[in-house]
């Protein structure tokens, strides 16, 4: 009588690093949309600045919790680095969510930009994908879709950054509100480029356990 085969996993049976993740980018996804309904109201005071703030206290308290269970992991499902860099990419991209939120009320912006609408658009086409993706991270399986997606909507918000900064200096603005706008046009643009080093991490990760 043959005995039945035995499977073998190449990562160890812990997923609670692939669960912390899974809800750090919902987290992360759940900011961006927030940002991109205060863009599309403002300057109307839904709250949404408030709700945002505690989303990234929702993020610090995530990678906290990745943090302290990689110092109590002697043996990770996947490398220590990346679940550390991983881990520090989505907080990034949370607080400098927050981060644009505070610029659009301490700044006193009186309307949004057109730009400033698509770029967070943008992020939040990036979060969705980035969220998939790590919610399918523990199969290890068919994420290219996520991060080459990523990497095509980064090269978009290149683009609109780069015409957002033109017309800042093309149609006789006064200066300060360039500043202010230049300001959160580069904090835009640092979420978005959060989510693409995000994807590379996942991508490093693929490829280190295929």
């Amino acid at each position: 009588m043959s005995r039945p085969a035995m499977r073998f996993s190449l990562l160890p049976e812990d997923r609670s690093f692939f669960d912390l993740f899974n809800e750090a980018g919902q987290n992360t996804l759940r900011a961006a949309r927030m940002l991109d309904e205060m863009m599309d109201t403002w300057p109307e005071d839904t709250g949404l600045n408030r709700e945002i703030l505690i989303a990234e206290q929702e993020g610090d308290r995530i990678t906290h919790n990745i943090v302290s269970r990689l110092n109590a992991t002697f043996v990770t499902p996947i490398d220590r680095d990346d679940i550390f860099n991983l881990a520090g990419r989505l907080d990034d991209v949370v607080d400098y969510i927050e981060e644009a939120a505070d610029f659009l009320v301490l700044y006193k912006i009186e309307a949004p930009m057109s730009q400033a609408q698509e770029l967070t658009e943008i992020l939040v086409g990036c979060c969705e994908q980035l969220a998939t993706g790590l919610e399918h991270l523990p199969s290890l399986r068919d994420l290219d879709r996520y991060w080459i997606e990523i990497h095509r909507l980064e090269n978009e918000g290149d683009r609109v950054s780069r015409d957002a900064v033109a017309s800042l200096f093309s149609n006789g603005i006064d200066p300060m509100v360039v500043i202010r706008w230049k300001d959160i046009f580069a904090v835009l643009e640092r979420a978005i480029d959060a989510t693409e080093t995000a994807a590379h991490i996942l991508e490093g990760i693929v490829m280190k356990n295929s």
